[in-house]
């Protein structure tokens, strides 16, 4: 008998409370959005619920705007690789904001591989708020 094929549900994107790595408990959603105002600490991401893929390896990457390390070497996408732990799994792929914010500004997408299938992709726009700036009235509309 074939084995049942996994299922991939996109739980919930967007601005979430601080996230404890060491915890299990996963962050908790307190916006919906793509548009994120860059602050330090700010914490944004998705979260995927993956059924019957038990012990197959999930692919993670996020891409950011061409961010200098302290030598001033454009970094690298963050990327990894994590099993999946159980046949009905919640995973989150977040990033946060540290100083200083200008270079952190613009496009940063996230992405997660799954048997070499694309299982989810999502990009957020980190903007630092300009009082005055007729934009922002739209960008917070998500426009």
């Amino acid at each position: 008998m074939a084995k049942a094929k996994h299922q991939v549900k996109l739980h919930s994107f967007g601005i979430y409370n601080k996230w404890d790595s060491d915890s299990k408990a996963l962050p908790q959603i307190t916006e919906f959005t793509t548009q994120v105002e860059a602050q330090i600490d700010v914490e944004f991401g998705l979260i995927v619920n993956i059924k019957k893929a038990k012990g197959q390896k999930v692919r993670y990457c996020i891409y950011h705007p061409d961010i200098p390390d302290s030598d001033g070497q454009i970094m690298a996408p963050f990327d990894g690789e994590e099993y999946v732990r159980s046949n009905d799994w919640d995973f989150y792929l977040g990033d946060t904001i540290w100083p200083p914010i200008s270079n952190k500004l613009g496009t940063w997408r996230m992405t997660l591989e799954l048997a070499g299938e694309l299982i989810a992709d999502k990009s957020f726009e980190l903007f630092q708020d300009s009082p005055g700036d007729p934009a922002q009235f739209y960008r917070k509309r998500g426009m």
